[in-house]
């Protein structure tokens, strides 16, 4: 595994514990998905390359677009959804026919780490119900 994919899931893993808190993006504090992805960034390169919107919990469905992917492929490295590896950002739609809206960082084959509503940031099974949803999958860049 690539230095950069070791220290993404490492990082990862290090928000564990961190309470959800929309739009929030501060280890041990709070965090929603992006916020953690936004964190994990900051962790291996710094400051971040975009500042995210303010968005609604509807943000998605409202604008009705691809926003997180659009968002994502600026910065990110678009990847197969069947050539998942550690340390990728796995972004997911809960229901065909809207925009995807939730994202998580692969820590194993079959393992992520994601922050969702009222629970907080955990490492969680990769089940068949969240491999039914996924909607793309980012490699963060070597740098």
């Amino acid at each position: 595994m690539s230095p950069i994919r070791i220290a993404a899931v490492a990082a990862a893993r290090r928000w564990i514990g961190t309470p959800y808190r929309h739009q929030a993006s501060v280890i041990g504090v709070g965090c929603d998905c992006l916020g953690l992805v936004r964190g994990v960034w900051r962790e291996l390169y710094g400051s971040e390359p975009e500042i995210a919107p303010a968005y609604t919990p509807d943000w998605a469905e409202a604008a009705g677009r691809e926003a997180l992917a659009e968002a994502a492929g600026r910065h990110l490295v678009p990847r197969a959804l069947d050539d998942a590896q550690p340390g990728d950002v796995l972004i997911f739609r809960w229901r065909a026919g809207l925009p995807a809206k939730h994202a998580a960082i692969l820590t194993e084959p079959a393992r992520m780490v994601h922050a969702h509503d009222g629970a907080a940031v955990a490492e969680v099974a990769l089940t068949a119900w969240w491999r039914r949803r996924l909607a793309f999958v980012f490699a963060f860049p070597e740098r």
